[in-house]
């Protein structure tokens, strides 16, 4: 198994998408927030580069039968219903709900990701999940990490060190430097992953607007069992065929 990491979205090129399983990551918050969404019974989440797409989508599929949800700068964008804090994703509130959802980094990234051959999202939540799939597909794999603005964001790129450890102890596998870098960075703080959320520059950037459970529940692995998925631009909850 030929594995490559990307630490931005913008250093993804196609050729590296093609015939392979992809898996999106984006610990703060987005992948997690998906997870979250999934498990309590979301029929299905769109991704959306932008929130005035986000807008369009919604005049488009009707008010009534969907949730506008997605952050800028860590908050909710004005006249949404939703931010991106798991928190707000209960079962009461996105269950059987149609959710277009718009985020700094997350949302692009999984749009950019949507030519890959099995697109997963994935995060410390979801992992053992994510990591069976992508076993058992058994094909060359693209991990992204979706950053933060452009640029280097260390929970993901501990996140996706997480996946490359694991693939190692499971298949003879070709790491590229990607892989590599972050499989050093995972071993260097796999032994407290909330003191990375904490410590990293989002996650003190969303401590800082109160968000200061989102990175607990962020760090807590294997807390989710689902497995989102996309199929025909929408993340839905994976099932065996």
């Amino acid at each position: 198994m030929k594995v490559d990491l990307f630490f931005t979205t913008e250093e993804i090129r196609p050729d590296f998408l093609v015939e392979r399983a992809v898996i999106v990551i984006d610990v703060l918050r987005a992948s997690t927030t998906i997870a979250q969404a999934l498990y309590n019974g979301c029929k299905d989440i769109i991704p959306v580069e932008s929130a005035e797409r986000a807008l369009d989508l919604m005049q488009k599929i009707g008010k009534e039968f969907v949730l506008l949800c997605g952050e800028r700068d860590g908050q909710k964008i004005e006249g949404f219903d939703l931010g991106n804090s798991p928190f707000e994703y209960s079962l009461p509130v996105v269950k059987d709900k149609t959710l277009i959802f718009a985020t700094t980094n997350g949302s692009k990234a999984i749009v950019k990701a949507a030519a890959g051959e099995k697109v997963v999202v994935g995060s410390f939540v979801n992992f053992r999940e994510v990591l069976e799939l992508v076993l058992n597909l058994n094909k060359d794999l693209t991990i992204i990490c979706s950053g933060k603005e452009s640029r280097f964001a260390l929970e993901d790129a501990v996140c996706g060190g997480m996946f490359v450890h694991k693939l190692l102890e499971h298949k003879k596998t070709d790491l590229d430097d990607g892989s590599q870098a972050a499989l050093g960075l995972y071993q260097k703080h796999k032994d407290n992953l909330l003191k990375v959320l904490e410590g990293c520059d989002h996650g003190k950037f969303l401590s800082s607007l109160g968000f200061e459970k989102d990175l607990n529940f962020c760090s807590q692995l294997n807390s989710l069992p689902v497995l989102p998925i996309l199929e025909n631009g929408r993340i839905v909850k994976y099932t065996a065929h």
